[in-house]
């Protein structure tokens, strides 16, 4: 897994690499959640499962993210694989910070809250060394902010 993990991280920063993962974010969600959030991202990354409110549906909505912990917090970013525009899951939390994420089998309520200042940069430096493609990402979103949250335990 190690090499994969490898590989991974070496393609990460490709565009066409993003895109095809983009399409894969359907099947993604799927195997986490019939494996109750212990394979998310192929198991490459450490990942969970962020459920947030549908801003305009009020709906559930799942979607499949890498994730670091932070004491006793989980750390992400709105990355959305470099694209012009918010990820809707961020786009959702702005509106309503309430979620759940689902890691390791365990369901644990959360409150998003966007971090700022010195404790971004703290918490975007952790997130580029596991994932260094966000690098790559931030380049790509061309003056778009990536919004890191900090998921704490509501």
């Amino acid at each position: 897994m190690s090499m994969l993990r490898s590989l991974a991280r070496r393609l990460g920063h490709e565009a066409w690499f993003a895109a095809a993962f983009r399409w894969l974010v359907p099947a993604d969600r799927l195997v986490g959640r019939l494996t109750g959030g212990r394979v998310v991202a192929l198991g490459l990354v450490p990942s969970l499962l962020l459920t947030t409110t549908g801003r305009r549906s009020g709906q559930p909505r799942e979607t499949p993210l890498l994730a670091l912990p932070d004491g006793d917090a989980f750390v992400v970013a709105g990355s959305n694989w470099g694209q012009q525009h918010q990820p809707a899951w961020a786009l959702n939390l702005l509106a309503n910070p309430a979620g759940t994420v689902t890691v390791g089998g365990r369901r644990i309520p959360v409150r998003g809250r966007r971090v700022t200042g010195a404790e971004r940069d703290r918490l975007w430096a952790m997130l580029v060394a596991e994932w260094p493609a966000y690098q790559t990402y931030a380049r790509r979103a061309a003056g778009r902010d990536i919004v890191v949250f900090r998921l704490e335990p509501a």
